[in-house]
């Protein structure tokens, strides 16, 4: 069975295995290109603190953390110096003007390599959505380009590129998505 649901303490050890498995730094560049990376590393406190404010979402199958998926104000992830970078660059999508206040950083989000591909990244962000609609008509995050697995996944489930930009001598896609706009499930 698949069940996605707001993430628990006792989910931790199963997200930081999950993490180690494809955190860019531990991967070799074929396996960044042929299976996707997370490029934020998380600490068994950075979880706590996010799983106690509601803002992560995880994937179980047969009782294993299949995947892992975290939200929530720009004022958390300011910490991290992309992030404000990013928001730095906001501006107007559609009839929206993207701004720190009507949206929030989505990501990252982990999908365990054996179960990828079955639309769990639906699932998941389709609980995310509906948990975080309520405050929140818009989410927005970036994609490294040199992650066309991460960026054709979310291309899929209606995200849309908004923005380029280069930081760190990486060249990133910042993205945005209507929060009113359902996820398919099937």
């Amino acid at each position: 069975m698949i069940i996605s649901r707001k993430a628990t303490q006792e989910d931790i050890p199963g997200i930081l295995a999950l993490q180690a498995q494809n955190l860019v730094s531990e991967l070799s560049e074929e396996q960044q290109a042929t299976n996707g990376f997370v490029t934020t590393p998380f600490t068994t406190a950075l979880l706590q603190e996010i799983i106690e404010l509601g803002w992560a979402f995880v994937t179980e199958i047969e009782d294993q953390i299949a995947a892992y998926l975290f939200g929530g104000p720009w004022s958390y992830f300011e910490k991290w110096p992309i992030f404000p970078y990013m928001t730095s660059r906001f501006s107007k999508w559609g009839n929206w003007e993207i701004s720190t206040e009507n949206s929030f950083q989505y990501g990252p989000v982990c999908i365990d390599a054996n179960h990828r591909g079955k639309k769990i990244i639906n699932q998941l962000f389709e609980a995310m959505r509906k948990d975080f609609i309520p405050t929140y008509p818009l989410a927005a995050t970036f994609i490294n380009q040199a992650n066309p697995i991460s960026t054709k996944a979310h291309l899929k489930l209606g995200w849309k590129i908004v923005d380029e930009f280069e930081y760190n001598n990486s060249k990133y896609y910042g993205l945005a998505y209507d929060m009113s706009t359902p996820v398919a499930l099937v």
